[in-house]
């Protein structure tokens, strides 16, 4: 194993104007001088801070450096967002904790098909993902079709995603994950799901065979920081923690109890998400239930579903019917009168609309 406290790596950058630099680095960037060799022509100097270590070299060719400080005091080197060191390197400056940013929504109806033959992109942990929103509604939303062909221990590491909302649903076999402050592992089988709240850290450790996941996330880019201090599980079990408004919620298929839809002919169960999330959304699966189905429109902002089994036709307004069946997605825009028409016995569908609180109005 390798000692760390025995090696060092240097970030090289040129310099045309060493001297000058030797000024810059150490008042307006508040670096340490460590070294500065020839001592009769100094040449090269090495700097530390900033949580880096800079060698500035006269000799070395190339161009520019470029050095990104990440940090929130609104007064570092006077308060500039880009600054120039006099040998060249190029200095920007970001918040090191920036604010989450959610596009506005670029509302389409969408159609994705498992028979599209979109590819499956081999992502984090080695897992394989298929984009169901291809156009992420002008980065609004990201939904995967997640897949893990070969089960076992999932070569995963603490982790926690920068989102404004997260949900994992189970479409087939297993997965055994472990959370911040909620106990041992847990198992989420086909039909159960997760909400992992902004920020809560977490690990996935081992897989079924086959397993396949449906993740949603809002905004569609967000950053996944990974938490080396962090050992899980947490000694505490505190399940109704919230991270920015939001609980962990582990809603289980097995018992749940099937209600009226907000769509006649259908039923649906509750996932408990807008409640523990104070609608930020909704998630619900839903099921065929007694009396036809009829046309109607919605007023949430994005309104995605997914069919996990059975089929059905989608007919939107101005657009050909759609022939669904399991695997398949689709996103309905506000305002677009559609039917969810001829859903077969055996048809069920998991539906996530964000805001959770939103109306339909028969049409």
């Amino acid at each position: 194993m390798t000692d760390h406290d025995t090696i060092r790596a240097e970030i090289c950058v040129p310099t045309t104007d060493l001297k000058a630099d030797l000024a810059f680095f150490g008042e307006v960037m508040g670096m340490r001088l460590d070294a500065i060799f020839p001592a009769d022509d100094p040449a090269v100097a090495v700097f530390s801070g900033l949580g880096l270590n800079l060698r500035l070299d006269q000799g070395q060719g190339g161009p520019p450096g470029l050095i990104r400080v990440l940090t929130d005091d609104a007064e570092f080197a006077g308060g500039e967002p880009v600054l120039k060191a006099p040998g060249g390197t190029r200095i920007e400056v970001h918040p090191l904790n920036p604010p989450l940013e959610l596009p506005p929504t670029e509302h389409a109806f969408v159609v994705r098909r498992l028979t599209d033959g979109a590819p499956w992109v081999i992502g984090r942990a080695g897992m394989h993902y298929r984009d169901l929103v291809p156009t992420r509604l002008g980065g609004s939303i990201i939904a995967s079709h997640i897949r893990i062909p070969d089960g076992g221990p999932v070569p995963d590491m603490v982790h926690f995603h920068k989102v404004g909302f997260q949900l994992i649903f189970c479409y087939r076999g297993w997965v055994d994950v472990v959370y911040e402050d909620q106990g041992g592992p847990i198992r989420l089988t086909a039909g159960d799901c997760f909400i992992q709240p902004p920020e809560i850290r977490h690990r996935v450790l081992e897989a079924s065979d086959g397993i396949e996941v449906i993740e949603i996330g809002v905004p569609a880019q967000h950053v996944t920081e990974i938490d080396h201090e962090m050992t899980l599980p947490t000694p505490d079990l505190r399940p109704d923690r919230e991270w920015q408004g939001q609980r962990f919620v582990f809603n289980q298929a097995e018992g749940a109890e099937w209600q009226p839809f907000r769509l006649s002919g259908f039923v649906a169960r509750d996932t408990t998400i807008a409640a523990n999330t104070h609608a930020v959304a909704d998630v619900k699966v839903v099921r065929k239930g007694g009396g036809d189905p009829v046309r109607s429109r919605h007023d949430a902002d994005i309104l995605f579903g997914f069919v996990t089994q059975g089929t059905m036709t989608l007919e939107g307004e101005g657009k050909l019917p759609q022939s669904l069946v399991a695997g398949d997605a689709f996103v309905i825009p506000p305002g677009m009168a559609t039917l969810w028409a001829d859903p077969s016995d055996d048809f069920e569908l998991l539906e996530v609309a964000l805001p959770g609180a939103f109306e339909t109005q028969p049409v």
